[in-house]
């Protein structure tokens, strides 16, 4: 699109192929949406964990996941996601490196869970700083990479023998925490009207079936 007049005229375009009954879908999801949060989790090896964090971002409305593919493979389980990969941005690194820097430019600070160290309890976190939280495997935990540079850490308070959870269980723990404090709070969490258009505009042609025919027929009115 050469600019947001293109832009719009094609999202009004795309409105057609949609119900109106979705279009006020979105904009009511959107309203519980926010980058204040967002999520990171490193070398998931189990695939159905993968899919089960992303769907608990879409569920507390965390809209961007961050995830590090090193080692293991490159797919997501549809069947757990329930659709959710369609509606929350996924970010895909080849290294923890990548993945940190990316994060930090963008004005994230990083704070890594861990039951160890002198972790901050859930309910005793500071939501005023945008923060990605970062999940490791249940059995090892976070690498060093990230340990090392992680801004602040954060525990879950436990009264039992075990010390960790499942990843994907730790995830939707946190974020119901956080995302339910936050929409209480002063702080500004919610999106920007050109982060809420571009969402709109995301999901539309998420939703449109035939989007490509649609697209290309488009193209070919409109050039």
């Amino acid at each position: 699109m050469k600019d947001f007049t293109d832009k719009l005229h094609y999202f009004n375009y795309l409105q057609d192929f949609i119900t109106d009954s979705r279009k006020e879908k979105f904009l009511k999801v959107l309203q519980n949406r926010t980058n204040h949060f967002s999520v990171a989790i490193e070398d998931v090896y189990q695939l159905h964990n993968t899919s089960a964090v992303m769907r608990s971002c879409e569920v507390f409305g965390v809209q961007n996941l961050h995830v590090v593919e090193e080692k293991f493979g490159k797919k997501i389980d549809t069947e757990i996601a329930m659709g959710a990969q369609k509606w929350v941005n996924i970010h895909r690194y080849n290294s923890n490196a990548d993945c940190i820097a990316k994060i930090k430019a963008e004005g994230y600070q990083i704070i890594a869970t861990t039951p160890h160290n002198d972790s901050c309890f859930l309910d005793d976190f500071d939501i005023t700083k945008r923060s990605a939280i970062f999940f490791g495997t249940e059995r090892h935990g976070l690498s060093g990479e990230v340990m090392d540079a992680a801004d602040g850490f954060l525990k879950i308070p436990m009264a039992g023998f075990t010390e960790s959870l499942n990843i994907s269980v730790s995830a939707a723990i946190v974020l119901q925490n956080l995302t339910s404090r936050l929409r209480k709070s002063n702080v500004e969490w919610k999106l920007t009207e050109e982060e809420i258009f571009n969402l709109r505009l995301q999901w539309t042609k998420a939703s449109i079936k035939n989007f490509e025919s649609v697209n290309q027929r488009y193209l070919e009115t409109f050039g």
